[in-house]
């Protein structure tokens, strides 16, 4: 060894110190406490991503944490689908999506720092102030100020203003990056035209249709053929027949209280009232009528004079006394109105067309003018208006009235509060008889309480969780806890719509498989579904034969049984009738020539064959025309399949280093 180390061969010392220093490296990681676990996630951390091998000896990956996940998914749903926020599985589903984005835009920012790419302070500036941003943080060219800025970040973002600048920052470091690696990308000119002539060129052809619903209805196999298809495929039936219950109980109707539901009291009235001030605030109104003359979107001068005209003859009518019933029923073109003197109840300022709306808050009350809008000449007058005031007990209330012009009496502020504290009252007292009831059928049984109560206990036969009990209004409930329920499980209540049911789970039929004989239609419907398809490509396969043996598609799909149709002239992104996207069902039709026949196109739940009718190219000045914007689609297109490419190779580079150390168990819940 040492006349090895004394020899003059550098390269075999140069290997010497890497392996003695491998060495050391192994052994300080071995020797110093918890260096040897660096990189081990901690309960908050979602994934680490280390921008080299020995970043995960010294701990200086970049960190994405569970937090940070959860609260841009929050932001993100709330923004754009606010419908799924309190859904778990879809916040799941997303904080996927959005911790698979984060963990790719870090390995990506780490590229573009090796490769010296960084976004300047001066960047963020001119992003700010041109970007998307630029509209509203500068309107009109001028800042909107520090303050506004930090308040507009923290209400929309829910972020500091230092998060978000370096989000920003971030974003156009990526951008720098992905143009770097895309500035290479080009097209030809040939290219273009080739793209352009696809995507424009337009054919218009025959199709015979072999509809698979009227397929369907020729499989009719005998019930032997049934039988042994049920038998072959035991084990897709083993548990067809869903879970069922037995289910004891007895309700009672809001009626059945006892003691009945006390009348609310005016002190109860005045207190609601008090409470809820803010619900009867009623804005600025006015309340109308109007004759509507309409004037077609588009219409020319002389349609429009004449209708014109038309209003003006009407309003000299009105002028000289003429009725308002009679002239809206006979002219007016607002079929919501004029059968009812034109009459448009109250409206806020605001919610007409604007026009329409200057005049029923500027015009005299009780002149009539007329006002031109996009639908047409209104003739209008104001009835009465009413400032921006609170609703007394003994007034309408503000959301009834608008529009009420059916004839029925308005019920007051007053009646509204009443009916609503009689139903809380009603409903307050149906759940305290449904406790008592259940407390008593926990003690006594619901047989004896039932009795106690002059109320009938039922036996339902084996009902399914979507199932429905027919003497109860609505059962929805109380199956839906009967299922989550155990048999011989203390009574529960469930309302039922129009009271409650206090019940039982008395017995359970487990999922299983039926009969034959009890599921033959099922069976015979499963057997035609997996019978259909084949069934459908023979005979599809079979008219295009004879179609183009016969060199007659219309012949061939009368001895077949299919319809022939006509398509208008389309283009590759087209819809037709029983076929679907033409350039996505059968891209091929566009490279035939006018006279081909087809073979067999799978259009779904068609069979399809095309006879080319006609073949149109787009033009040359057409294609002069658009040549630079398809080159710019086309370049754009491009640039991002080679950037989609780097960034798969990258991230498959990551992951293979191991460069990317995800937390498999999150200690977190979701914050939603």
């Amino acid at each position: 060894m040492i006349r090895f180390l004394q020899s003059d061969n550098r390269i075999t010392k140069a290997l010497f110190v890497v392996v003695i220093g491998a060495a050391s490296v192994a052994m300080v990681v071995y020797l110093i406490p918890g260096l040897a676990g660096a990189g081990a996630a901690a309960p908050d951390t979602y994934a680490v991503v280390y921008p080299h091998w020995y970043s995960r000896i010294l701990s200086t990956g970049d960190t994405i944490t569970e937090t940070h996940v959860q609260q841009l998914t929050e932001t993100q749903l709330r923004q754009r689908n606010p419908q799924y926020a309190q859904n778990p599985m879809i916040v799941k589903f997303f904080e996927q999506q959005v911790g698979q984005q984060l963990v790719q835009q870090a390995v990506l920012l780490q590229e573009a720092h090796k490769l010296g790419i960084y976004a300047t302070d001066d960047d963020l500036r001119h992003y700010l102030s041109t970007g998307p941003t630029g509209q509203v943080l500068y309107p009109n060219g001028t800042y909107i100020g520090d303050q506004a800025y930090r308040q507009l970040i923290d209400e929309r973002l829910h972020v500091s203003v230092d998060e978000f600048e370096s989000q920003i920052k971030d974003e156009i470091a990526i951008q720098r990056l992905e143009s770097l690696i895309t500035a290479s990308v080009t097209v030809s000119d040939q290219e273009v035209r080739e793209t352009y002539r696809k995507e424009n060129i337009k054919i218009k052809f025959d199709y015979a249709v072999i509809s698979a619903d009227d397929l369907r209805k020729t499989i009719n196999p005998s019930d032997s053929e049934l039988e042994a298809f049920f038998k072959n495929n035991a084990a897709r039936y083993a548990k067809a027949v869903p879970e069922e219950r037995k289910i004891t109980y007895f309700a009672f109707t809001a009626g059945q209280v006892p003691g009945g539901v006390p009348e609310p009291t005016q002190q109860q009235i005045q207190q609601y009232y008090n409470d809820h001030a803010s619900d009867y605030s009623v804005p600025d109104q006015a309340k109308s009528r109007h004759i509507l003359i309409m004037v077609p979107p588009g219409a020319d001068a002389k349609t429009d004079a004449a209708a014109k005209a038309k209003a003006e003859s009407v309003l000299k009518q009105l002028q000289a006394g003429g009725s308002w019933t009679d002239l809206a029923k006979k002219f007016s073109d607002d079929p919501g109105s004029k059968n009812a003197g034109g009459e448009l109840g109250f409206a806020q300022r605001g919610k007409m067309v604007p026009e329409f709306d200057k005049a029923i808050f500027t015009q005299k009350i009780g002149d009539i003018a007329i006002v031109k809008s996009n639908f047409g000449y209104h003739i209008v007058q104001v009835e009465e208006r009413q400032a921006a005031h609170t609703a007394q007990l003994n007034d309408v209330p503000p959301n009834m009235q608008t529009g009420s012009l059916t004839g029925t009496p308005a019920i007051t502020v007053e009646q509204t509060i009443k009916e609503t504290l009689a139903r809380d009252a009603a409903a307050q007292a149906e759940s305290r008889y449904a406790q008592q009831l259940t407390t008593e059928a926990n003690q006594d049984g619901l047989e004896k309480t039932a009795a106690a109560h002059h109320l009938q206990v039922v036996t339902t036969d084996p009902v399914g969780h979507d199932g429905v009990i027919a003497a109860l209004p609505n059962g929805a409930q109380l199956l839906s806890k009967a299922f989550a329920a155990k048999q011989g499980d203390p009574p529960q209540s469930a309302p039922t719509g129009e009271g409650y049911a206090i019940f039982q789970v008395t017995g359970i039929l487990p999922e299983h498989a039926p009969a034959f004989a009890d599921w033959k239609t099922h069976v015979l419907d499963d057997y035609r579904e997996e019978q259909l398809p084949v069934l459908l490509n023979q005979k599809t396969k079979d008219l295009a034969d004879k179609a183009k043996a016969m060199n007659d598609l219309g012949k061939a799909a009368k001895a077949v049984g299919a319809t022939v149709k006509t398509s208008d002239l389309v283009s590759a992104s087209g819809q037709v009738p029983d076929f679907g996207a033409v350039g996505q069902v059968a891209p091929q039709l566009f490279d035939m020539s006018p006279g081909a026949i087809s073979g067999p196109i799978d259009a779904g739940r068609t069979g399809v064959v095309v006879k080319i009718l006609d073949k149109q190219e787009p033009s040359a000045d057409e294609m002069a025309k658009d040549f630079d914007r398809t080159r710019e689609e086309l370049l754009e297109q491009k640039r991002g399949e080679a950037f989609q490419i780097f960034v798969s190779g990258v991230m498959n580079d990551y992951k293979k280093r191991k460069l990317i150390v995800m937390n498999a168990k999150p200690q977190q819940t979701p914050a939603m």
